[in-house]
């Protein structure tokens, strides 16, 4: 080998080994990367709000001037004094008890001097009461009693007609049980639904309270409480909310894993899903309604929606492109999540500057967001328009500039591609008022379910998470509507059972949670 070719070798080899030293660096800062991101994400703040990313940013030379524009024209001077309304000075009845006592029962309790002490210890003259002085106010808990009610029913005779044969026996009308041959009531039923589904008390720690309060309630009865009530009671009240949520314009969807046991033809650690749909904010009637899939396909979503035409918010799984004939809208929360979670430790780094601007640039748009909150529908379009939309061209254009001076994989990549691969979308709220650019509310709507989820850790058979989504669809429902839960469930369960509903589906309309009876006693 002449030396010309041995050069050459040596350069080919030392090119290949930097260009392999490259590579383990980048994989390296990845590794590095990623477990910053699972240690922030194990240890971290579970929030994403971003105060420490502000518009005055600084980029090289150029300061992101268009993002902190009303903070740096604004003036304290003219701001306007908020008036107290109530005195400075807080007496012994003051700190609003007013308001804060005005829902509860309340009843005054007077200390009295004994008889044999209403004489004046000075000149034995009897005492006279002059008043009554107020001297503090105090919140008493009753704890909850049990008591077994015991049905009968009185019966009257005619005796006109037991002389002349003819049947002469007569009884007043009585209620049906929620559930035949059962001690159960709609109020303990709807207490245990209301336990675990909203204040997510499993029913094993349910059955420990039950037995402090002197009855042997076992959790198997509570759990077939809960699926008997729900398929011949609740159910029905379901399907009529779908009914109703197909016929508006605006829906929001999520879902969430769910571990279900004795699936058929799966293993239990296989993941099952819980959808959640949503009517949007501005909707007159407030649903959401909760489906348990056996998995994650996107006909799932397309069965459940058939028939809806209008504008429905997800975030980007792919397998809500299987809707058609709607206008998918995504949501920029999650888009600025991916920016948060590219974050790394020192904001004031380099490597630090990119993620920032995603968040400064997301956070603009939901600034404008909440200063057209309130504005009509045709007005925040024109308003979106006119503000949003050059924030939202000037977005694209960095990412698109900065999609090539970083790498695809790692996480300020991902955040970069993300927003990419999803403009479109991205930006359809664009085109209505009613629109709005985050999923939060079908987000929200599915946390009580996930906080439950960390309590009873499973479903015990698919049947049970049937009736789980049929009671987390009417808690979550009547808490939308401003409902106290526990008695819209209690409202259910003691005036549907003996109704002929199947014929008469105008008694269904009765128990929708905007019905102004509904409105009046279960609030």
């Amino acid at each position: 080998m002449n030396d010309s070719s041995l050069i050459k070798t040596l350069q080919e080899t030392i090119e290949s080994q930097n260009k392999t030293i490259e590579g383990l660096r980048e994989e390296l800062k990845r590794a590095n990367e990623n477990m910053e991101y699972l240690i922030k994400k194990l240890y971290g703040r579970k929030t994403e709000k971003t105060a420490a990313i502000d518009g005055q940013l600084i980029i090289g030379e150029m300061a992101l001037e268009i993002f902190n524009e009303a903070e740096v024209e604004a003036d304290d001077s003219v701001l306007e004094t908020v008036p107290f309304e109530e005195p400075v000075k807080r007496t012994r009845k003051g700190y609003k008890r007013k308001d804060l006592f005005k829902d509860l029962q309340q009843q005054d309790q007077i200390y009295k001097l004994d008889k044999s002490q209403q004489t004046c210890p000075i000149d034995g003259s009897s005492l006279s009461v002059v008043g009554n002085k107020f001297l503090r106010s105090e919140i008493k808990y009753i704890p909850a009693e049990i008591s077994i009610i015991n049905i009968y029913q009185e019966s009257y005779e005619c005796k006109t007609c037991k002389k002349e044969n003819r049947p002469g026996i007569f009884n007043p009308y009585t209620p049906e049980p929620v559930l035949q041959h059962s001690y159960a009531t709609a109020s303990s039923v709807a207490f245990t639904m209301y336990q675990k589904f909203v204040q997510s008390v499993p029913l094993k720690r349910q059955e420990k309270d039950w037995e402090r309060m002197g009855f042997q309630l076992k959790r198997g009865t509570m759990a077939n409480w809960i699926m008997k009530t729900s398929e011949q009671w609740l159910i029905p009240v379901e399907k009529k909310l779908r009914e109703e949520l197909l016929k508006e314009k605006y829906l929001h969807a999520d879902e969430t894993p769910v571990q279900v046991m004795n699936e058929e033809g799966k293993k239990n650690t296989t993941k099952s899903y819980m959808w959640v749909y949503s009517t949007s904010a501005s909707a007159k009637k407030q649903i959401r309604l909760f489906r348990y899939e056996t998995g994650r396909s996107g006909d799932y979503p397309k069965e459940f929606l058939k028939g809806f035409k209008g504008y429905l918010h997800t975030d980007a799984y792919s397998g809500y492109e299987k809707i058609k004939g709607v206008n998918h809208c995504l949501c920029w929360a999650h888009v600025r999540r991916y920016f948060v979670d590219a974050s790394p430790k020192d904001l004031d780094s380099q490597e630090g500057t990119l993620p920032a601007m995603g968040i400064a640039y997301c956070n603009k748009l939901f600034d404008w967001e909440k200063k057209f909150k309130d504005l009509p529908p045709e007005e925040r379009k024109l308003k979106r328009l006119e503000h949003e939309k050059p924030v939202l061209e000037a977005f694209f254009a960095w990412a698109e500039k900065t999609k090539t001076q970083i790498l695809p994989k790692s996480k300020i990549g991902q955040a970069i591609n993300y927003a990419l691969n999803h403009k479109g979308k991205l930006q359809e709220y664009l085109k209505d008022g009613n629109c709005v650019i985050s999923n939060n509310i079908a987000e929200n709507s599915i946390k009580p379910f996930t906080v439950g989820r960390k309590n009873w850790l499973f479903c015990g058979s698919p049947q049970g998470a049937a009736s789980s989504a049929c009671v987390y669809s009417l808690v979550e429902t009547a808490k939308a509507n401003g409902l106290n839960p526990y008695k819209y469930l209690e409202y259910i369960l003691s005036r549907l059972p003996g109704r002929d509903f199947k014929n008469n589906p105008g008694i269904i309309d009765l128990m929708m949670p905007w019905d102004s009876l509904i409105q009046e006693v279960c609030k």
